[in-house]
């Protein structure tokens, strides 16, 4: 009883470190997405930062009326934290050069109509704190629209007592000013320690093929595997820890090969013809010697492939051959052995759509790649970006192009529209993924339907790189079948970007 009780609460506590182990990978696969990132953000460390300074004011007697402007450019400065309002200069100086405005503009309405009524703000000083804002903030290059509410915000400060500030009597406006420097300048090193420490290096923390997808594994299937192992290579290559695998999985035909090979040995026609006496001299079974010679006439075909990648990649290349059975599941058990994390096949096809094996592989836990060679090279310098939506599956397909393309070779990511209003959104959504690239990336919105411009553009690539569309829906690929499918005569090299499965990694686990 106690040991059942013991292993159902194991069960649990592996079955709940799976789902975590999953939420945790669709989490970042959700903050991938720069937007949703700096929404988090804002929705996480902006109110930290306000509950923070706001702890330090009241240590004193400074007014509440400091916060307004002070939150409202927090949130300027992290939801856009590359746009036109996100130097930290500029947001400190700004709200200092308006409370500054706000302040002259207060003595100088005093010294022309003299005190107002008490409860009242004087029109004048309101009029000319905007004016002297906006002229200060324009002179000193720190134009900044929170500016505008220090302005006016000081002169509601002023009507109160003096401000005891740490035990020393302050004028109540200049005591304004040097709260909105101070806490300014708090709000404005804490982005400027999260933009360089953090976002602009999100790629390393966030981006998961920048760190991994080194260890590649390639089914060698087809008249196209070797074109897919040298672009294989090239993919672990641009990492320093890159190793390649080269898998064969040995079939029914070259089984026999090997079986008509041994009977011969033995001088016999055919398997049927060998005595018992024969059989019985084998060291082991028959059935062992067949495989074995199978095996080594399939590493007999892939060592030279291996040594080439060797030699033209500086990458260690293994091989592995592996018995007949379910070619994906193979391929996934075999990347699991030999702790590879980029399975990168050959593009095949059936009827027209994937074939089994491919689309396996794509619903599998592993990252993947279907290459469609067409043009024979192994070099791709100019590679094109085909991006539907932000995510982890753009970030994969900007980071294989890098990598493929090389330091001399050129990246293109595009993005097609239908209407002209979208242009801007899709602009940003571009300038966002290539942020964090390492060379320079060309950016491109196209108004026109993909396949179109696919048909008039690719010929100018060596490579064209889009996603599977495996996050879509059963339903919309049967309504809009995935571009790959629908774009058979273009001329240069097409691959298919897949991001693993969580869900299968953990559906697997169980039935294991």
């Amino acid at each position: 009883m106690l040991d059942r009780l013991r292993a159902k609460l194991g069960a649990a506590r592996r079955r709940a470190r799976r789902i975590e182990r999953r939420e945790f990978a669709e989490l970042r696969q959700w903050a991938e997405d720069t937007s949703n990132l700096l929404h988090l953000t804002t929705l996480l460390l902006v109110p930290m930062l306000i509950a923070l300074v706001t702890q330090i004011t009241n240590l004193t007697d400074l007014s509440f009326l400091l916060f307004p402007p002070l939150a409202s450019g927090a949130y300027t400065l992290f939801s856009d934290p590359q746009g036109q309002y996100s130097s930290p200069r500029t947001f400190v100086g700004g709200l200092v050069a308006g409370a500054l405005a706000g302040w002259a503009a207060l003595e100088l309405s005093l010294l022309g109509v003299g005190a107002v009524s008490t409860g009242a703000i004087s029109p004048l000083s309101a009029g000319l704190s905007i004016m002297l804002c906006g002229g200060l903030t324009w002179l000193a290059s720190v134009e900044e629209p929170a500016a505008f509410s220090t302005a006016l915000l000081v002169l509601v400060s002023a009507r109160g007592d003096a401000v005891l500030v740490f035990g020393t009597t302050v004028d109540p406006a200049a005591a304004y000013v040097v709260a909105v420097a101070v806490s300014g300048s708090l709000v404005a090193g804490a982005f400027t320690v999260w933009r360089t420490r953090f976002y602009e290096e999100r790629a390393r923390y966030l981006y998961g093929t920048t760190q991994a997808d080194d260890h590649v594994l390639v089914p060698m299937r087809g008249e196209t595997s070797e074109a897919t192992a040298f672009f294989g290579a090239r993919l672990a290559a641009a990492h320093d820890a890159g190793k390649v695998v080269l898998l064969d999985i040995v079939d029914d035909a070259e089984m026999a090969v090997a079986e008509r090979a041994v009977s011969a040995d033995h001088g016999a026609a055919t398997p049927g013809d060998l005595p018992d006496s024969v059989r019985a001299s084998f060291d082991g079974d028959f059935e062992e010697e067949v495989s074995d010679r199978a095996a080594a006439a399939a590493v007999e075909r892939l060592e030279p492939h291996a040594a080439e990648i060797r030699a033209r990649f500086d990458v260690p290349c293994e091989v592995v051959v592996a018995a007949d059975g379910d070619p994906a599941r193979v391929a996934v058990e075999t990347a699991r052995a030999t702790n590879s994390d980029l399975i990168v096949t050959p593009y095949e096809t059936e009827d027209g759509l994937l074939s089994p094996f491919a689309r396996e592989v794509f619903a599998g836990p592993l990252d993947a790649v279907a290459l469609r060679s067409t043009t024979g090279v192994h070099t791709w310098r100019r590679v094109l970006v085909l991006v539907a939506r932000p995510g982890d599956s753009a970030h994969a397909m900007i980071d294989f192009a890098e990598r493929l393309a090389g330091e001399s070779g050129g990246v293109s990511v595009c993005t097609c529209i239908d209407a002209e209003s979208e242009r801007r959104r899709a602009e940003t959504k571009l300038a966002n993924l290539v942020e964090t690239t390492t060379g320079p990336v060309e950016t491109r919105v196209a108004r026109s339907e993909v396949t179109a411009f696919l048909g008039a553009n690719a010929d100018a690539y060596d490579l064209v790189l889009m996603g599977s569309s495996g996050d879509r829906s059963a339903a919309s690929r049967l309504v809009s079948p995935p571009t790959f499918e629908r774009i058979q005569d273009v001329q240069c090299d097409v691959a298919i970007v897949d991001r693993g499965n969580a869900d299968h990694e953990v559906r697997v686990l169980r039935e294991g």
